[in-house]
């Protein structure tokens, strides 16, 4: 508070406070008194003044461009929700008219390649040897794997894990890929992983993180999960 203004208080009688809760109180007072708000001036640290009025429109300007831009944000993110239940409407009806584990699995990859632009599929089975896999363009999840693999931890909880992974880990999901592969979504199917996991890699390291939602990957290792039962019964897969 300047020194002008505290002499000004006292002689006065009355303190910034007091002020505040008139105009707080008589919120009609510029209306009634429209010249005194004209001639009210606010200093700027660069030494101009500009009125009351005057401030408050630019005031009020800043806070039409952070709404406005709140607003772009919002029906951006709308738009990219959009497209992306669009692309999964795509997938699962894809998924559905599949008559084959092979044409299941050829199908899940060409659809992910395709519309969500993953840049490598990896699709990791239950209940199958590595011969049967390998015939329908998937490998084997074995009971080793689950006991004693880099995954054990991620197959007990059961849920999608998004982020970037260690070497070993990208070896045993994209093989001779892995080099490449920057961040991975890993996504259990079926509950608990029973039916297997799925892992798509991007060559960009933003693509997957820890801090991404779930919801549609979840969604998909549990529609998985149901399609694949149809052609590897669940004691097969007990019996792995």
């Amino acid at each position: 508070m300047s020194t002008q203004r505290k002499t000004d208080q006292d002689e006065l009688g009355i303190d910034e406070g007091s002020v505040v809760d008139y105009l707080t109180t008589h919120n009609d007072f510029f209306v009634e008194n429209p010249s005194l708000l004209a001639m009210l001036e606010i200093p700027h640290t660069c030494g101009n003044a500009v009125s009351l009025v005057e401030h408050q429109v630019r005031v009020l300007r800043d806070q039409n461009r952070q709404l406005k831009r709140k607003l772009m944000d919002l029906i951006q993110v709308a738009r990219d929700n959009d497209r992306l239940n669009e692309r999964m409407h795509k997938l699962t009806r894809g998924l559905l008219m599949t008559g084959s584990l092979e044409d299941l699995i050829e199908t899940l990859r060409t659809l992910l390649q395709g519309e969500f632009k993953a840049d490598a599929v990896s699709i990791r089975l239950a209940g199958l040897t590595e011969d049967e896999a390998r015939t329908c363009g998937a490998e084997q999840l074995s009971a080793k794997d689950r006991q004693n693999g880099s995954f054990k931890g991620f197959l007990r909880a059961g849920l999608p894990q998004c982020g970037r992974f260690k070497p070993k880990q990208l070896d045993y999901l994209f093989s001779d890929g892995a080099p490449a592969i920057e961040s991975a979504a890993v996504i259990p199917i079926g509950k608990d992983a029973a039916r297997g996991l799925l892992a798509i890699g991007s060559h960009e390291a933003s693509r997957f993180h820890p801090g991404m939602g779930t919801m549609f990957l979840s969604h998909l290792g549990e529609l998985l999960g149901d399609l694949v039962q149809q052609f590897i019964p669940e004691e097969q897969t007990a019996r792995d």
